[in-house]
């Protein structure tokens, strides 16, 4: 059986589960890490045999770039990979607008390269965004509540660790209820910077702008981690003529290797679809299992 060969971009917390998941897939194989040069020579040390490299030129053939990176480098990284006729999945969290955008650009780069971007391939968006067809497939009418937490956020965290002035940081998402959050933010202080002004430019970022956030200055961010996270959807709403229909989804999770979990089967999606930008919204649901067709729609359905 062919394995397809998956190129690892970014080996923070989610490409290291990245490549934990594509290692146990049985139709998948690491065709190598693509990483910064000043941080390959450590990563060599703990993985000897795996080829990593800072141009994924250098590895031959690659069938999917899964891109652990930040969503603010989405798109330039998703463009550069798509024009080389690679296969992209990103788990790009900004939702609304600059989604839109995004997947237009995108959906244009892959038809004229022949290539398949899936993009916003994580838990939110993307397995919750299912979710949330599944309520509205039940109740076309209606109200639905995403509340997300309490759990660290990785795209917040990294938009925070992203602002002048901050060493290292957590962004924590507290439920308020309705689909409402407040962000508590701990930040480690570089020398020479004024707390205040690094607070406010925190609250101020587009990451930031629309919740209540709090900032807090702390000695040592790291003994706060806890990569948990979490997310209660719930929607009441109405079947025809029927009314107070209620549905209710919950999920605990560890938030990196739920994200890197669902990258990966993006990668398998993705080679089945022709050429084009797609969420997940858009593709059969079989076509991310690993599995025979009629097997596994005798098992599920």
């Amino acid at each position: 059986m062919y394995k397809s060969k998956i190129a690892v971009v970014g080996f923070g917390n989610v490409g290291h589960k990245v490549f934990e998941a594509v290692c146990e897939s049985p139709d998948m194989e690491v065709a190598g890490i693509i990483e910064l040069p000043s941080l390959i020579a450590d990563l060599k040390k703990s993985l000897p045999k795996v080829p990593i490299v800072d141009d994924i030129k250098a590895l031959g053939k690659v069938d999917v770039a899964i891109l652990a990176v930040d969503s603010r480098h989405v798109p330039k990284v998703a463009a550069s990979y798509l024009k080389m006729g690679i296969n992209t999945i990103d788990a790009y969290d900004i939702h609304g607008e600059p989604m839109i955008e995004l997947k237009y650009q995108l959906d244009k780069i892959a038809k004229e390269s022949d290539a398949v971007s899936l993009m916003a391939a994580g838990w939110d968006p993307g397995t919750d965004s299912v979710i949330r067809v599944v309520f509205e497939m039940i109740a076309p009418k209606g109200i639905t509540n995403v509340n997300f937490g309490p759990g660290m956020s990785m795209g917040h965290t990294v938009a925070v660790k992203a602002i002048p002035g901050v060493k290292d940081a957590i962004s924590m998402t507290v439920p308020k209820g309705m689909g409402l959050h407040k962000r508590i933010v701990y930040i480690e202080l570089k020398e020479g910077f004024e707390f205040n002004e690094v607070s406010k430019a925190i609250k101020e970022d587009t990451y930031f702008n629309n919740d209540e956030t709090y900032v807090f200055c702390v000695e040592n961010v790291k003994n706060l981690i806890d990569m948990g996270h979490g997310v209660h959807i719930e929607r009441k709403g109405v079947s025809g003529a029927t009314h107070n229909q209620r549905m209710d989804f919950t999920m605990s999770l560890t938030n990196p290797a739920a994200t890197a979990q669902v990258m990966v089967s993006a990668a398998r999606g993705s080679l089945k679809q022709k050429p084009g930008c797609y969420t997940l919204l858009e593709i059969p649901l079989i076509d991310f299992i690993y599995g025979e067709r009629s097997s596994m729609i005798k098992h599920l359905v």
